[in-house]
């Protein structure tokens, strides 16, 4: 059978794409860490704010309860720093958010990785008396 215009010209826009794809070059950069009760989700960017790589602990495969443990946000930390390597990443400012376990853990993983962290940094949202609270449960 023979191919329509249409069909080569998608395959080769899919092959240029990828063979465009090519590694970032980031020496400094920030790794957000965001630990929620639930997930603990990794992000590196350079100091401008494009993201580099990412990860969560659900990405690497854990579900249910188990995302919310301090092992799961080590390992997803390990994770998205040997990518973030892999780029060239030397220096790090590190932001942390969120009340959740697996702050420690990230920070942790991080230091063990010889990384250089110039600056720990804790940026949780503070309510000032904001919203309303739910009313009581009637059980």
């Amino acid at each position: 059978m023979t191919e329509t215009k249409i069909d080569a010209a998608l395959k080769e826009k899919k092959i240029s794409k990828s063979a465009s794809k090519k590694k970032k070059n980031v020496v400094n950069g920030i790794i957000h860490i965001y630990a929620s009760f639930n997930n603990t989700i990794i992000t590196i960017s350079d100091s401008i704010g494009n993201v580099v790589c990412w990860s969560s602990a659900g990405k690497q495969g854990f579900k249910g309860s188990r995302k919310s443990t301090p092992y799961a946000a080590q390992i997803a930390t390990q994770y998205v720093l040997n990518i973030a390597k892999d780029c060239g990443l030397q220096n790090a400012v590190v932001e942390v958010r969120g009340p959740g376990v697996g702050r420690e853990a990230s920070l942790r993983a991080i230091q063990a990785s010889g990384l250089n962290v110039t600056l720990i940094k804790d940026i949780t949202y503070h309510p000032h008396n904001g919203c309303r609270p739910a009313k009581r449960r009637r059980v």
